[in-house]
């Protein structure tokens, strides 16, 4: 009796510690410092005291310890955040939501009449600024640092939201042209590092945040996404580094790492029909033949069947762009979305072949190219 009344207590809180965690809500070193107390009160309780008291003093630790668990929060008042990317996505979701909170907000859009520019102007309050902004354009960089600075020179710019990102290709590194490597980094790396070092000095007077969405595709080796994983694995180090650097001035600087979510053009099947027609129209001919167009057909036709699954919640990660911003202890990386964890556990502790298994047993498992099958081979050795 005893065991299964001090066992029960112990689930349901590991539990709902767990939850929190999955949920980005709790740092994981906290969760298991306050695991750790809960089990030297039980063992306490248990030794020294009769079952009720003993059960009561137990339970009652339990939601101390939940309430500290607890991340506390900033004020919101007087605080204002720049997000770029909100055309769509967690963009325009994040700018709505942090609007809503009483936030300043200044969204960048590629297009001012784009449908989810009119959207924002329409659902948000006046404080909100929609301003045009192309990442890979230095002068629309400048015009935005121009029109935030006087707008935030006595308070500071709180927060920076790294949201604009770029990708138009589902396909291996070989038959993926430079030029789509070259565009991600534009976007992706460069355009997101030239817009956060003009921000900076406002950041830094206020001892604000930095949070990036970047991609766990930056941290394994997702198929068929070479050109996109690069740039997110130069974004999310990047980030590491100034997170390292900026402490001493109090900036302190999260990456959201989501899974899959339906934002914009992601799950747009004609969208990505006619990517890969374009891709197959770019290939010379001595690489088309080496993979086969059925190969291409394959790979597109896995990837968009896979994104229809795509959650449609996006408050997953926009809740987690929201705790970075305001929580007295942000995370340093954030895992909104379904089995997170489960991946980056499998890619930090299991062996790299396994989870190359699972990668391409959830995501793309590309066939083999043309010259490989064993038909061909065979075809070959004949002439």
């Amino acid at each position: 009796m005893e065991r299964w009344v001090y066992g029960s207590l112990w689930a349901l809180f590991a539990g709902s510690l767990l939850l929190r965690l999955a949920r980005s809500q709790l740092l994981p070193t906290r969760a298991l410092l306050h695991l750790g107390l809960l089990a030297l009160l039980q063992h306490l309780c248990q030794a020294c005291l009769p079952l009720p008291l003993g059960a009561a003093l137990a339970a009652a630790g339990c939601l101390a310890l939940g309430r500290v668990a607890q991340r506390r929060r900033l004020p919101v008042a007087g605080k204002a955040v720049f997000i770029t990317g909100c055309d769509s996505g967690f963009g325009k979701q994040a700018a709505r939501h942090l609007d809503s909170m009483g936030f300043k907000v200044f969204a960048s859009v590629l297009d001012l009449e784009s449908a989810g520019a009119k959207e924002l102007r329409q659902s948000c309050s006046p404080s909100l600024t929609l301003l045009q902004m192309d990442l890979t354009k230095p002068d629309d960089i400048r015009k935005a640092q121009q029109l935030v600075q006087p707008q935030t020179a006595s308070t500071g710019l709180w927060g920076l939201v790294n949201n604009a990102g770029f990708d138009d290709t589902i396909a291996d590194a070989e038959l993926s042209p430079l030029c789509k490597f070259r565009t991600c980094m534009d976007v992706n790396f460069f355009g997101t590092l030239e817009l956060t070092k003009a921000l900076l000095p406002l950041l830094r007077s206020s001892r604000g945040r930095i949070v990036t969405v970047s991609s766990p595709a930056g941290d394994m080796p997702y198929p068929c996404l070479a050109a996109y994983g690069a740039s997110k694995a130069a974004l999310t180090l990047l980030m590491d580094t100034f997170r390292s650097e900026l402490e001493p001035w109090g900036v302190k600087v999260s990456v959201i790492l989501p899974g899959y979510f339906k934002t914009g053009t992601s799950c747009d099947p004609a969208y990505w029909h006619e990517k890969k027609e374009q891709l197959l129209a770019s290939l010379p001919t001595d690489l088309l033949q080496a993979y086969g167009e059925e190969y291409i057909h394959e790979i597109n036709k896995q990837f968009v069947k896979f994104m229809k699954i795509a959650n449609e919640d996006l408050s997953l990660v926009v809740n987690s762009i929201a705790d970075a911003l305001i929580s007295t202890t942000p995370a340093p990386r954030y895992y909104p979305g379904r089995g997170m964890r489960l991946i980056y556990f499998i890619h930090h502790y299991l062996p790299s072949v396994i989870r190359d298994l699972f990668l391409k047993a959830f995501f793309i498992n590309q066939k083999l190219p043309r010259a490989l099958q064993p038909k061909h081979q065979n075809g070959l050795k004949q002439e």
